[in-house]
């Protein structure tokens, strides 16, 4: 039986309207009545019939119960995704063409952008500042209406939110940018980014997480939850930052604040890194990202190991030859460092590489290779092989086939 979220809610409604006019005792004949008893319930009917009627009819005790999330009531897959972006999950074709790619391969999940790269919300979001500050970019038309579709077909739900790269906030409440210290936004290659350290802006960006889960998303994956990579920020001033309060600090604070806010409503927290922070201390301070102990706090970690990503000189790659040609041995050696530098971590999220479904062409003559159905199984092989069970692959036009996937 499949559920849609309409299906799911009015189950939930129907069990909290039994569970109250039970008195919060389980529904089921426990006691056999005496005579005074039956005397007493017959003069207490009418009371009790009005009070039925008025919890049955008040609409807006209706309203107050859709409102409840119902994530926790299906249990998440072994994870083999794409990621969607708010374009192509708009464009109506497009959308049931990817259906029906994982109604007929082992695909079963999709991660969808909600708040982009641009900071723009997808959808209409029922948000606030969301709609003050004019951050609704109409792309989704019905919300709803896919997520309902996503459900019929079993595939899991994944709001991808961009979290500190937000020019659009950053232009537009600019006391959560980053700032320059003569003055005025700091930006790298023309872009503003939101201030790790001002705790306000946090609540923003997870509000319109909450919002995600509550509109039907069952996982919130956090992408840019980093500082940029750049020397260009030493001329960058960070109001709220506090004595001693270092990168990786400010990050693994927002993971724990987000992971508070969000796992009440049952959704699952996940978070993509870098991949060479794994065994790059000086990588990991520089962006903020501290591998072992965010996978102490969320419930899945996904790092980007993009084989073109890497350059020379990785995981035993012959000397003068592109990481890039060797996407079995990329995959297969930093999910191995994973393993080892996750090992005796207790909890410990799963882990969930990013693969490469594009080709590199920019990397010039000799470096790349045509990334089909060889070199992404390659990559899917090698993340079984070092012991992971879940994968998603990253294709920023949104171009996917049957080709390099197992037939369902």
């Amino acid at each position: 039986m499949k559920f849609t979220r309409k299906f799911a809610l009015n189950v939930l409604f129907i069990f909290v309207l039994l569970f109250a006019l039970n008195g919060c005792k389980p529904i089921g004949v426990e006691e056999t009545p005496s005579l005074k008893d039956v005397i007493n319930d017959k003069e207490t009917q009418k009371e009790e019939k009005t009070q039925v009627e008025e919890i049955v009819y008040n609409e807006d005790d209706f309203i107050s119960v859709e409102e409840t999330n119902v994530i926790e009531y299906f249990k998440p897959p072994t994870v083999k995704g794409i990621y969607i972006s708010g374009h192509a999950a708009g464009i109506d074709d497009w959308m049931d063409n990817l259906i029906t790619l994982a109604d007929e391969t082992e695909l079963n999940s999709f991660v969808i952008d909600i708040k982009d790269d641009d900071g723009y919300v997808t959808y209409e979001m029922d948000n606030d500042v969301v709609k003050e500050i004019g951050a609704f970019r109409g792309q989704i038309d019905d919300i709803g209406l896919l997520l309902d579709k996503l459900y019929e077909h079993d595939i899991y739900p994944i709001a991808r939110i961009v979290t500190f790269k937000d020019p659009y906030l950053a232009k537009n409440v600019s006391e959560y940018a980053i700032k320059n210290k003569g003055g005025g936004l700091w930006k790298y290659k023309g872009i503003p980014w939101i201030n790790p350290y001002n705790k306000d802006s946090w609540d923003y960006i997870l509000d319109v997480a909450s919002r995600a889960g509550l509109d039907g998303f069952k996982e919130i994956q956090f992408d840019y939850i980093r500082f940029e990579a750049t020397e260009s920020l030493n001329n960058a001033t960070f109001e709220g930052l506090e004595e001693g309060k270092t990168r990786q600090d400010v990050i693994l604070d927002y993971v724990d604040y987000a992971v508070s806010r969000l796992s009440p409503l049952g959704l699952k927290v996940s978070a993509d890194v870098f991949g060479t922070i794994i065994t790059s201390e000086r990588d990991a301070k520089n962006i903020g990202q501290d591998y072992k102990k965010m996978a102490n706090k969320i419930d899945v970690i996904c790092p980007m190991v993009y084989p073109s990503h890497y350059g020379f000189g990785f995981y035993g790659i012959p000397a003068g030859k592109h990481s890039d040609l060797y996407p079995y041995e990329i995959i297969k050696g930093s999910m191995d460092d994973s393993t080892e530098l996750l090992k005796g971590t207790e909890p410990v999220a799963i882990v969930r590489p990013w693969l490469q479904a594009f080709t590199a062409s920019y990397l010039g003559a000799g470096n790349y290779m045509t990334y089909g159905k060889e070199a992404i199984r390659a990559q899917i092989q090698a993340s079984y092989d070092a012991g992971l069970e879940e994968w998603i692959l990253w294709h920023a036009g949104v171009k996917y086939n049957d080709s390099y996937l197992l037939k369902e």
